[in-house]
């Protein structure tokens, strides 16, 4: 019975940090909005909040980078050729 009770726990602890892995990226997403929404209307000069701009950049490019692998992963797992046989086999 140890083995099922771990084993819970060990799912739900995966599942609880793909939670907040998932919700930082949206966060870092709103972070971005708000600063280019803000940045685009004039009200934050990128030189007097250098510090600001340059984080805000560097999160906006780990996003992109995060984005593209989570796309390039959803294709791979899309493309298996097991999971295409399978989907055959039902007449999807």
């Amino acid at each position: 019975m140890a083995t099922i009770h771990d084993s819970r726990q060990h799912h739900r602890a995966r599942d609880t940090v793909e939670v907040l892995r998932a919700a930082f990226w949206v966060f870092a997403l709103g972070v971005i909005a708000v600063f280019a929404f803000f940045a685009g209307l004039g009200a934050i000069s990128f030189g007097d909040a250098l510090g600001v701009s340059v984080a805000v950049v560097v999160l906006a490019v780990l996003w992109v980078l995060h984005a593209m692998l989570e796309r390039r992963h959803r294709e791979e797992i899309e493309h298996d050729p097991r999971l295409h046989r399978q989907q055959q086999r039902r007449g999807f």
